[in-house]
């Protein structure tokens, strides 16, 4: 049986030095600090409020810290959760946790106990690697999951002494940063005494490339969390097309990469975790966006490879115009997550004289398929072109098997050695998510002659907020929780500031009034903060089908029509 290959047009567009595709990735993810650790062994590897950490020094801290997981229990297959913002420690523990062969599931800090539970009951992990601000939402559900070991970590502990001190000071200022980066918890393991064991021995045995390395959780339709099963192949395939994108690009100490992107999203994860790292770059690593902070470090080390999203690049740009602070010197940033205004690039790439272009991505693709050649030639308003190694499609969604003609919308399905293999633990969603081994991606698109992507419609109603997405049938769920509300639809309406934002329409109860901020403090009790409704709209009931589906693009449609005037 001969498999059939679409041709693919967009190679002709590929900027200078691109190759059309790359030889199969060998090993796996611990080799990427491994490899660094011996070509760069003096580098920096993280920067941390100023605090750097040599390549050598990263990986004797990882051996040491897969040493403690192991005594702790952890081993081959074993799922180990993240709970962490980006620091040191997240990328320690997550190589050791992958040295034990064990598998990494990655977690939203700032979920609420609620969220971070169904999480939690999906993947079964029984060991835990959290931030000390937020254990107590941990331990709400420990108990009842039987998670064994919660490991706590104080963040503050990977800073300079200097700032560490300067947050013991007793100002209202240093107590409110020393707040917002730390809490003191009770009955767990401290960090520090997981990291601080003998190195593990070279000979344990080592995880296998197509071993499962990750499990990136991604919003369904159903609300229902499901994670996506990415393995060690998976991964260091995307991180070798993402370096073979940019050849220019430089490797070891000459290379500066910002982690302003949370590394517990797969763009984050990749782009920074395993891109820079594999790269022997300088990781400079921020907890949150925030441009004073970034304008700190740019005066120094400014950005080679900047990954962001829409309103980072608009924000960097308000703040270094404000302070007088030049961006020149940032050479390659890439947007993801949500559309890229044309009117952004212009100035962003006057200021840093650099490049900007655009990307396309999904968690299940690890996560990037496709971008705009880092070239003259790139297209304001495309999504991009396939990555090396990387087979597109545009078929008929009501007939998957049936190519739509060239240059018509249809579905967007894709094969390539990043694309994942299932869903974990859930095979009748694996199996819905695959057309003949092509993966249905749930965006309409269009491709034009010279391959670039358009974007045109999704067929999936999730929400993509500030680059996260946001399932409706879960936020309608919460509110309809609410005692003054019947019933309610989630839309989401174009935002120049978030790519979308979450807006609700809500039928009353018999003599209820509409109280904003009533509902949106009891959703803030159950979801986490970007998917609470912005903004919610009364109507007297809301369309649905012959089978009562609520028809939310008829909701979107009558919502757009109210605010416009209509």
């Amino acid at each position: 049986m001969t498999t059939f290959v679409p041709p693919r047009p967009w190679v002709e567009s590929y900027a200078e030095g691109v190759a059309e595709d790359l030889s199969p990735v060998e090993g796996s993810l611990i080799d990427i600090v491994a490899s660094s650790a011996r070509d760069y062994p003096d580098a920096v590897a993280l920067q941390f409020f100023g605090r750097e950490t040599t390549y050598v020094e990263l990986q004797a801290a990882i051996d040491r810290a897969a040493t403690g997981l192991r005594d702790l229990g952890v081993s081959a297959g074993d799922t180990v959760a993240i709970v962490l913002p980006n620091c040191p420690q997240h990328i320690i523990a997550f190589y050791a946790v992958l040295r034990l062969g064990a598998v990494v599931v990655e977690h939203n800090p700032l979920y609420t106990a609620r969220e971070l539970r169904k999480q939690f009951e999906d993947h079964g992990a029984k060991h835990a690697i959290v931030w000390s601000k937020v254990v107590a939402t941990v331990q709400e559900f420990r108990a009842d999951l039987a998670v064994s070991s919660l490991i706590s970590v104080d963040i503050t502990r990977a800073m300079p002494l200097i700032t560490r001190l300067a947050l013991r000071l007793p100002i209202a200022k240093a107590r409110a940063s020393r707040a917002a980066l730390t809490e003191t918890v009770r009955d767990v393991i401290a960090w520090e005494n997981v990291a601080g064991s003998a190195a593990l021995p070279a000979s344990h045995p080592r995880p296998g490339t197509d071993d499962l390395a990750i499990i990136q959780y991604t919003s369904g339709t159903t609300g229902t969390p499901k994670g996506a099963a990415l393995t060690h192949r998976n991964l260091l395939s995307n991180a070798a097309q993402i370096r073979a994108w940019v050849p220019a690009i430089p490797h070891g100490p000459g290379c500066v990469l910002y982690a302003v992107l949370p590394m517990f999203h797969s763009y984050g994860l990749t782009l920074c975790l395993t891109v820079a790292m594999s790269m022997g770059a300088r990781l400079v690593l921020f907890p949150k966006f925030d441009p004073d902070m970034v304008l700190d470090v740019v005066k120094k080390h400014p950005a080679t490879f900047l990954p962001l999203v829409p309103p980072i690049a608009e924000r960097l740009l308000t703040a270094a115009k404000a302070k007088g602070v030049s961006l020149q010197g940032i050479q390659y940033a890439i947007s993801g997550a949500m559309a890229l205004p044309h009117d952004l690039v212009v100035p962003f790439e006057e200021a840093t004289g650099g490049y900007l272009v655009e990307g396309y991505g999904l968690s299940e693709c690890s996560p990037v398929l496709m971008a705009n050649p880092v070239a003259d030639n790139r297209v304001p308003g495309a999504v991009g072109l396939p990555l090396p190694g990387t087979e597109c499609r545009v078929i008929d969604p009501d007939n998957p098997t049936q190519d739509v003609a060239p240059g018509t919308p249809g579905e967007l399905v894709v094969r390539g050695p990043q694309v994942f293999s299932g869903y974990y633990g859930k095979p009748e969603a694996t199996e819905e998510a695959f057309v003949d081994g092509w993966y249905r991606t749930g965006d309409i698109v269009t491709i034009d002659d010279a391959g670039f992507v358009r974007i045109v419609d999704r067929l999936k109603e999730l929400i993509i907020t500030g680059g996260f997405n946001v399932s409706p049938s879960e936020v309608e769920s919460v509110l309809r929780q609410h005692p003054s509300i019947a019933d309610a639809a989630v839309i989401g309406l174009p935002s120049r500031h978030s790519g979308e934002e979450v807006v609700a329409a809500v039928v009353l109860e018999a003599g209820a009034e509409l109280d904003e901020e009533s509902i949106r403090a009891f959703a803030r009790g159950i979801l986490t903060p970007y998917k609470v409704p912005r903004r919610l709209f009364a109507v007297d009931d809301l369309p649905k089908s012959m089978i009562g589906k609520v028809l939310r693009r008829e909701v979107k449609a009558n919502i757009i029509k109210l605010t416009s005037g209509v």
